[in-house]
């Protein structure tokens, strides 16, 4: 009797709502990109994207999956997620994750680890045998552009970080990580200016400034 499906959780069961021959109203995948640019309040910034980024342990399509910084405030950046709580892993720790969480499929690309998505902190980090602090909501790492965890969308509280030149430059690599895909995006400035122009060229259903994904999906709590 049932007329309209209104289905998310993955590419597997909206493609199953997609054969069941009835009306369909399915999510498409999401990457969501944060911006944080030399204006930001960087202790503010890194305290969202942990809280939102942790929230079910990032399972959720509008949490923040990949954080671009300004050059000139990257170092007091990555100081402000320690300070906030975050553990930082060394590239061989988040070479070996990635193994782990991205498995190479059939048509030379990548498919998500599922027995990973959703598992905490301190799980993940026991996989690569690093040592965290109980409690630890968020391990992040810094790296390049064309990572893996960067380019996909992963489901788990692991956030890599990029340096960029400028607003500019990070703005086009928020563009191009978030793949044309208009889910969300975010970005930490006090300039409204910019926090303008990155609304217009993001184009997604949901932009948050200065703050974390869920408030784009809701009344805060």
């Amino acid at each position: 009797d049932v007329v309209l499906l209104s289905i998310t959780g993955g590419p597997g069961v909206v493609k199953a709502a997609m054969a069941s021959n009835k009306k369909v109203i399915a999510a498409g995948p999401g990457n969501p990109p944060v911006l944080v640019d030399e204006t930001a309040d960087l202790d503010h910034a890194a305290e969202c994207i942990i809280k939102g980024g942790s929230f079910d342990n990032n399972i959720l399509c509008i949490a923040e999956k990949e954080v671009f910084v300004v050059e000139s405030v990257f170092d007091r950046f990555i100081n402000a997620m320690i300070k906030a709580g975050a553990v930082q892993l060394d590239d061989v720790a988040f070479n070996l994750l990635a193994q782990k969480a991205f498995i190479p499929n059939e048509k030379g690309g990548h498919t998500l680890n599922r027995d990973l998505v959703g598992r905490s902190a301190s799980h993940l980090a026991d996989l690569v045998k690093v040592n965290i602090p109980e409690g630890t909501r968020m391990l992040f790492a810094v790296t390049g552009f064309d990572n893996i965890f960067v380019q996909e969308e992963q489901m788990m509280p692991v956030i890599p970080i990029v340096k960029v030149k400028d607003f500019q430059d990070g703005l086009q690599c928020c563009l191009k990580a978030e793949h044309g895909f208009h889910h969300t995006a975010l970005i930490h400035s006090k300039d409204m200016d910019r926090i303008t122009e990155f609304a217009r060229a993001m184009n997604t259903t949901i932009v948050v400034s200065n703050g974390y994904s869920n408030q784009g999906d809701g009344p805060d709590d």
